[in-house]
């Protein structure tokens, strides 16, 4: 077997840096990619993104103009004026939406773009990486493989759920009847085969002997790999109570939760969400428009108390009240009650209510049985380093499973930055390091607008700015420290939320422009105020 020498980026002069207008990009071919490189002013500093624009479609990124928006450096897409960071290729307008982000420097006056080392193809031969789950973290790092590394590997993907990669985020539109399967779903098996990939669904791994390099399945079939990529992900978290396992106790994770919830709503049956956090209000939300009568028990008299304070939760609750939604908070389930099936929750305190569908959504837990089965180092989730790397430098884990820097990450942004950062280093090209992320939380929910990310409480050497408006039930909190945003929530209006994130994420100085931080970007421009507060609101 061929010894693979130790490799650095191999970087390609693609112009002089003088070549590039101050404020402008050009257009360069990276392979088969085209890449959009952008000079900041007349500085040295250039950022290189995907000149794809994922709106229209087109080439077309590198024509924008680049600029400040609020603090945060955007480039502006001719197209539909999205703006794209061009720190993390985020779209400001919307979160979920990115363009990928490349290597760039500028080395005696060229500006360059690191690409793969390719080799030989009688030094590189073909190696087998095995990914254990088709969730999207881990079909996140398979796409950007086959894009920066078509060639290196024979993927063979075991999915336990029959279907394709879906996009889990959009479980609530489903549940609530506002999208269908077919309009979550990412990967399709047909899209496996055209990628060349070997896809076994409803066939969950069961085995890894690292020795031997092999993993097996619940089938029996057995395949070896040179590299494995564990992407497991989570499960709701099943309270220790009686009457637990009963049927009609269900969690809220995947598409056949979602199908047990439909044929409930269908029944005309009532249901109970214990849990008062985001993923409980989503589920109780979805439920109710459906039809369900739909209580949510919550052991604290907060909701989301760890996104939300006090006034955000109880605009929250009375805005799901008006959709018929009750509540029982500071209530502690401590039994299901029913003999072959649900019938009621009973709590601490005695009291009992009827349920036809219990739907557990009181926290989640790391699929990492497997793992451990297999001797990784494993806590909360299968510990990895800054590569994602696991105890054993063949296996790598991304997305719930896996436990970065003591902290086990649920949310789609973070899920990106790993794969991106795993996906470089299977593809030898490892110039990359996950060093954690900043973690938001929106409520999906139609009708609804939330968004919480950074520091809840005020503590000392912080302070607050606040805006609320009961008559339209908008609520903006901000809190800073040192004159950097640490905290944000808003309610009722999330329109800014990216600015405000890229601001806390770059620790941006917000004092020249802190007396119209509330009102949004609008108001700011390279750095300093461009208006002043509308007159009918006093500046906070």
């Amino acid at each position: 077997m061929t010894t693979m020498p130790m490799t650095r980026p191999t970087w390609r002069t693609i112009c002089a840096l003088d070549e590039i207008l101050p404020d402008t990009g050009v257009a360069a071919l990276l392979g088969d990619t085209q890449v959009a490189i952008f000079r900041v002013g007349e500085s040295d500093e250039v950022h290189a993104l995907g000149n794809r624009d994922p709106f229209s479609g087109a080439n077309v990124l590198a024509r924008g103009l680049i600029g400040d928006l609020g603090g945060v450096l955007v480039v502006a897409s001719p197209v539909y004026k999205q703006h794209f960071s061009l720190a993390n290729g985020v779209c400001l307008e919307d979160a979920e939406v990115s363009v990928p982000v490349f290597p760039v420097r500028v080395f005696s006056g060229a500006v360059q773009l690191a690409q793969p080392v390719e080799y030989p193809a009688d030094t590189q031969p073909r190696q087998r990486l095995v990914m254990i789950g088709n969730g999207m973290a881990g079909m996140r790092v398979i796409e950007e493989l086959l894009r920066i590394a078509p060639e290196r590997y024979d993927i063979t993907v075991f999915g336990a759920e029959p279907h394709g990669n879906y996009n889990r985020i959009l479980l609530s539109p489903v549940l609530a009847g506002e999208k269908t399967v077919a309009e979550i779903m990412l990967h399709t098996p047909e899209w496996y085969a055209e990628a060349g990939i070997t896809l076994h669904l409803g066939e969950p791994v069961t085995a890894i002997d690292r020795r031997k390099r092999v993993v097996r399945s619940a089938a029996g079939r057995e395949v070896s790999y040179d590299r494995l990529l564990i992407a497991t992900g989570s499960r709701g978290n099943r309270l220790p109570i009686p009457g637990a396992e009963l049927p009609g106790v269900i969690a809220f994770r995947d598409l056949q939760d979602v199908s047990l919830m439909h044929a409930a709503a269908e029944a005309g049956q009532s249901a109970v969400v214990i849990g008062g956090g985001l993923l409980g209000l989503e589920a109780a939300a979805g439920l109710r428009a459906q039809g369900m009568a739909v209580t949510v028990v919550h052991g604290l008299d907060v909701l989301m108390e760890r996104q939300l304070d006090p006034y955000a939760a109880g605009l929250l609750r009375r805005s799901l009240e008006a959709r018929g939604i009750q509540f029982v908070m500071n209530a502690m389930t401590v039994a299901i009650l029913g003999d072959q099936h649900v019938t009621g929750l009973r709590f601490k305190d005695g009291r009992e209510i009827p349920a036809d569908l219990v739907v557990m959504a009181a926290g989640i837990k790391a699929n990492i049985e497997l793992a451990k089965a297999a001797g990784l180092q494993c806590a909360h989730g299968i510990v990895v380093d800054d590569t994602m790397q696991s105890f054993d430098p063949r296996v790598y884990a991304v997305g719930e499973c896996a436990q970065h820097r003591n902290r086990v990450y649920g949310l789609v942004a973070p899920l990106w930055e790993q794969a991106r950062v795993c996906a470089t280093h299977l593809a030898g090209s490892g110039h990359l390091r996950y060093q954690g992320s900043l973690t938001a939380t929106r409520l999906k929910v139609t009708g609804i607008e939330l968004y919480s990310a950074g520091e809840l409480s005020l503590v000392s050497g912080s302070e607050e700015l606040c805006f609320r408006d009961p008559e339209v039930g908008v609520y903006k909190r901000l809190l800073l420290r040192d004159q950097r945003i640490v905290g944000v929530l808003l309610y009722g209006d999330a329109r800014d939320a990216n600015w405000y994130q890229e601001l806390m994420a770059g620790r941006v100085d917000v004092s020249l422009f802190r007396d119209v931080l509330l009102f949004g970007p609008g108001h700011v421009a390279n750095g300093v105020p461009t208006r002043q507060p509308p007159s009918s609101v006093p500046t906070p």
